[in-house]
């Protein structure tokens, strides 16, 4: 795991600032530090030690997707929410990714759920987000616009509180438009806001998956 930290550190020179961007590699024993130096010589030192598993991951998340779409000649497109654009990113690290993503959006807020989706309050009456129907809505709408073999979404609450309607950090709806349609609700009983979104987003890709073999 890779993640970012700002604090003093009297080891390095200090920015005028007076804080120092560091970034710390892994969990527990094996955790290590870093500052981050100029972008060369501190890409060679955390590749030294391993710690790209997290862009390893992404690419190998989106791989039998990819490659069950380009092998049947079909597309996706995508609406995401908490898991802030990951499902996306997942889809377009595969090489060759142009062969089947069309594009997607990551849909956080009811400006960007009608600007980007065209989603009216009428289209929203007796409905509301981090649920399945909503789901459901995102995943046809989105497939719709750019007329795609497949929509794929995902809407919830990834935490580290829940969200207005009463559900737990942890909480999303994922749901896949096309050939085969479903929805699911996942709950993964963390308040971890970052952990949630991966979980979500190997979720959304593996019922996309599912849903690709099965059709």
């Amino acid at each position: 795991m890779v993640a970012l930290v700002r604090r003093r550190d009297t080891r390095w020179p200090i920015p005028r600032d007076g804080v120092k961007l560091l970034v710390k590699v892994g969990q527990g024993p094996r955790s290590h530090t870093l500052p981050l130096r100029p972008a060369r010589a501190w890409t060679r030192r955390i590749t030294a030690m391993g710690a790209l598993d997290s862009m390893e991951s992404l690419s190998s998340l989106g791989s039998a997707v990819g490659t069950l779409l380009k092998d049947r000649n079909q597309t996706v497109a995508t609406a995401e929410s908490s898991a802030g654009g990951l499902i996306n990113a997942a889809l377009v690290a595969v090489p060759g990714a142009s062969a089947y993503y069309l594009g997607g959006a990551v849909v956080y807020t009811l400006a960007s759920r009608s600007a980007l989706l065209g989603v009216t309050a009428e289209d929203m009456t007796n409905m509301r987000s981090a649920s399945e129907p909503y789901a459901m809505l995102l995943a046809r709408r989105v497939r719709d616009k750019l007329s795609a073999t497949w929509g794929l979404s995902e809407t919830g609450a990834s935490g580290p509180s829940g969200n207005r309607y009463g559900d737990a950090p942890g909480h999303t709806c994922i749901a896949v438009s096309g050939p085969v349609e479903t929805v699911i609700t996942v709950e993964t009983g963390s308040a971890d806001r970052e952990a949630n979104m991966w979980v979500f987003a190997h979720k959304a890709v593996e019922l996309l998956e599912s849903c690709i073999r099965k059709a």
